[in-house]
């Protein structure tokens, strides 16, 4: 059977995914799929710097702000959504092109992950009480003991992936590493071209993040912030940066200073996590861009990355 066609844009934050994506869909008549773990959920726009009405340019975005914010969502139901989407775009005789910064979803969607069940099973309670009276750190040593190299890879504070891991190795027979191995065993049910941004002076797109989060907050973020803050039970939204890091100032216990330059170094971070989980990914075809690339120019690259691959799957 031949493979559904698909293109991927990928790469830190602020790194310029949103604009580039955009393009390449008007020039291929495609429609964006959003990979995002944060823009999914309902509200916060700002803080998760979801793409404006103008920013999106009239191409139709998918998977952002359909998830009530307080509602548990898992990479599993994410792939389910995606391969949804894409299907659905592709009735359309349109390509769909995957644009966005969180390597888990787009990894299990174009490596054709299977997952067991999410519904709330027996274990899975078990383990959501322990970690609620026991503590996260007592269950990641467990999962340090079973399975070291998930544990490498999952933070001791990532309640729903460390429960997870914990989940499959006690109900698959095998630990959470080999269950993934398993599925990357498979062959993907996708054609697909992955390109990838990074900046040839690292602090050139760290400038774009602190600047960034100026724009943000001009754009309402802390009132955003502190709306959520008041209305309370914003669930797993609260893990966007920015929201966390308001709280103290919301609280009186930091000035709004402190917290922005929190902020700018959280997504810093968060970057350098991004690209080190990219890096991994040999599929990817890099853009390396410097400071003072146009959007068009940055297009007319990924463009010609495009016509350089053997499945040259577009008409010019």
């Amino acid at each position: 059977m031949k493979k559904q066609k698909i293109l991927a844009v990928v790469g830190a934050t602020a790194s310029g995914k949103t604009a580039l994506g955009v393009e390449l869909a008007k020039k291929f008549g495609g429609e964006v799929i959003s990979v995002d773990s944060m823009q999914i959920y309902e509200g916060l726009d700002v803080t998760t710097a979801k793409p404006s009405v103008e920013e999106m340019q009239g191409i139709p975005h998918h998977l952002i702000s359909i998830i009530p914010r307080s509602q548990r969502f898992s990479v599993a139901d994410y792939v389910e959504l995606a391969n949804q989407k894409i299907q659905e775009v592709a009735s359309r005789n349109k390509l769909p092109i995957l644009v966005g910064g969180t390597g888990l979803y787009l990894d299990s969607v174009l490596n054709g992950m299977k997952f067991t069940p999410e519904e709330e099973t027996s274990v899975r309670k078990q383990l959501l009480k322990r970690a609620e009276s026991e503590g996260n750190e007592k269950l990641y040593q467990e999962l340090q003991r079973i399975d070291p190299q998930a544990a490498e890879k999952i933070h001791v504070n990532n309640t729903v992936r460390l429960v997870r891991a914990l989940e499959v190795c006690q109900t698959s027979g095998m630990t959470f590493t080999e269950y993934k191995k398993a599925n990357l065993a498979q062959e993907s049910p996708y054609d697909a071209i992955i390109i990838g941004l990074d900046y040839e002076n690292r602090q050139d797109l760290y400038d774009r993040i602190n600047r960034r989060v100026y724009k943000m907050l001009d754009a309402g973020m802390l009132d955003e912030v502190r709306e959520a803050y008041q209305q309370g039970n914003v669930g797993t939204s609260t893990a966007a940066i920015g929201y966390k890091e308001l709280i103290p100032y919301l609280k009186q216990k930091a000035s709004l200073e402190d917290c922005i330059a929190m902020i700018q170094q959280e997504s810093r971070r968060y970057a350098k996590r991004q690209l080190t989980w990219f890096r991994r990914n040999a599929q990817i075809q890099w853009l390396i861009l410097v400071k003072n690339d146009e959007v068009q120019e940055i297009s007319e690259k990924a463009e010609k990355i495009i016509a350089k691959n053997e499945n040259l799957w577009y008409n010019r």
